[in-house]
């Protein structure tokens, strides 16, 4: 059982897989705070001075009633609330991780196929080839 186990592990898919999980672990934490940092704020610039971090509901309010300024107010207050900025946020994270993995994968495969050398069309058969081809074909189908 335990070679069983070690041929698994050390197989190179597996550790392929370890270092794709790590890698991608590290280039969404990259993009995560892109978004949060450099998209969010220009779209929301763009659509009118829009802070998407503090759009949020009070379900509930807390100790010291509302309205709140900030999402940071709101929980500090221990208020309830549903925080519709951080799930647009993270929504955009996704696409732009989804994004950036279908660009460096259609990458790869582009790499791969100029890596791997066409096989060439078989030439065409002269008529005398085709005739020989007939012959062989007949003297084959007679024999007993």
């Amino acid at each position: 059982m335990w070679n069983e186990f070690k041929t698994f592990a050390v197989k190179g898919n597996v550790i392929d897989l370890a270092v794709g999980l790590v890698l991608g672990a590290a280039f969404a934490t990259i993009v995560s705070s892109l978004v949060d940092g450099i998209v969010m704020p220009l779209v929301g610039l763009l659509i009118g001075g829009v802070d998407f971090t503090n759009i949020f509901s009070v379900l509930k309010e807390g100790a010291t009633p509302g309205p709140y300024a900030t999402l940071a107010a709101a929980q500090e207050a221990g208020a309830v609330v549903l925080q519709w900025g951080t799930l647009i946020n993270s929504i955009v994270t996704f696409f732009l991780v989804a994004l950036s993995i279908f660009f460096v994968v259609r990458w790869i495969n582009n790499l791969q196929k100029e890596e791997t050398p066409e096989t060439e069309a078989a030439p065409e058969l002269t008529a005398d080839q085709v005739l020989l081809t007939e012959i062989r074909d007949a003297l084959v189908a007679r024999q007993p």
